[in-house]
């Protein structure tokens, strides 16, 4: 067990093989039907990618930004170039991967072009919910790629920028990314009523 826990590629392998085993439960209990289980599967794959980016989200928001002042100026360099860093690459990978498989999921279950006109077509309450869901977080994911992370860049050095623009970009950056915390919180509401109240 230890060599597996002691490795997070192995702990995300073995996590991806006991859900194999899941869906051959299933299709031994339930049969198989191509469409219902690819539905099912790019809900499961947007789920497991907003997980990953809101959790960041949340992480930036809730423990790293609020902490940065407790730590020590010679400890800071570490958070800057390596753990922000990382954490941004999975950030702005997770929004993509959420927002990808959410349009798959929406196409898939034949409300894409009704969620996005916010059920005015249609004038289904699930429609305008979910829509809403979508376009906040088409929202969010906007000022991940175009907003935070190019100014993240600047802040944390990995592009070159004077200790002036370093310090508005990294303002610019925590503004954007908390007015994504706010949008989060109506983006999730308005995902799970769609799923659950309509």
């Amino acid at each position: 067990m230890a060599g597996i826990l002691t490795s997070l590629r192995n702990t995300v392998v073995s996590g991806f093989v006991l859900a194999v085993i899941l869906a051959l439960i299933y299709a031994g209990m339930q049969g198989y039907s191509g469409y219902e289980f690819g539905t099912f599967f790019f809900r499961w794959l947007h789920v497991i990618s907003g997980v990953m980016w809101i959790g960041l989200l949340w992480y930036f928001n809730f423990v790293q930004i609020p902490n940065m002042p407790n730590i020590p100026d010679d400890q800071k360099p570490a958070i800057g170039k390596v753990i922000a860093p990382a954490a941004l690459w999975w950030f702005r990978w997770g929004a993509m991967a959420t927002i990808v498989t959410g349009l798959i999921l929406a196409a898939f279950n034949g409300y894409l072009l009704e969620a996005i006109m916010l059920g005015l077509t249609d004038g289904v309450p699930k429609h305008t919910m979910i829509g809403i869901g979508m376009w906040l977080g088409t929202i969010m994911w906007f000022n991940v790629w175009f907003v935070i992370w190019p100014n993240q860049q600047r802040a944390l050095g990995i592009v070159e920028a004077d200790a002036d623009t370093k310090a508005k970009s990294a303002r610019t950056a925590m503004l954007f990314s908390r007015t994504n915390t706010l949008l989060s919180v109506p983006m999730l509401f308005a995902m799970v009523a769609a799923q659950n109240l309509f």
